[in-house]
């Protein structure tokens, strides 16, 4: 059975692909994000740092003719006045973003999968398959419950501090579109993904 490489230490993510039952091994990736051009429109940026991520995955030895299928992804909410939220840097920071997000919001995912042959010494792109997707939701934390969904939560590891997942599930109002996208990985796209791909 194949393995998908993911290069992410995203816990959600790991989450995800564990509940999947989609089995995968971590690697690492050496991309900064700053590179990318925060300019670019929303989409545009999210799948320019997956690709990016994807062309600086650490990849393990191969020999010639193995295929391997690597999986990065980029997450980010979006604020109702377009202001871009990544990972919050501290805890003033994380509170600044939930409040910021607490009207109705958007998160995007973008992922970017491949498959990879070793070919003459190195591992080249066989086939690639990208997608974006996006989600509304409505997430709000009073100032009573801040501390305690900051102690408890996933916030200060994802986008936006907005951890819809596990114990912050019980803030989420409603959402309009794909949960998993939220969390971090949009799971049915991600299946059709790896059907298409030959993972399965």
């Amino acid at each position: 059975m194949n393995k998908l490489l993911l290069g992410s230490s995203s816990k959600s993510r790991q989450m995800l692909l564990n509940e999947a039952l989609i089995p995968f091994i971590m690697i690492g990736h050496t991309a900064d994000e700053d590179k990318v051009d925060k300019s670019l429109p929303f989409k545009e940026l999210l799948q320019a740092i997956a690709r990016y991520k994807m062309d600086h995955v650490e990849l393990p030895l191969g020999k010639e003719g193995d295929s391997i299928f690597v999986l990065t992804a980029d997450s980010m909410g979006m604020d109702g006045n377009g202001v871009v939220h990544g990972k919050p840097k501290d805890k003033e920071d994380a509170i600044h973003k939930i409040k910021a997000l607490e009207k109705e919001s958007v998160t995007g995912t973008a992922f970017c999968l491949d498959k990879k042959i070793f070919k003459d010494g190195l591992w080249q792109k066989s086939e690639r398959i990208e997608k974006y997707v996006e989600a509304r939701y409505k997430f709000t934390v009073s100032d009573a419950w801040l501390e305690r969904y900051l102690e408890h939560s996933w916030a200060m590891i994802a986008s936006g501090a907005i951890a819809i997942e596990l114990y912050g599930n019980q803030f989420l109002e409603y959402v309009d579109g794909s949960y998993s996208t939220i969390v971090g990985l949009p799971m049915y796209e991600l299946r059709e993904a790896l059907e298409e791909i030959g993972f399965y």
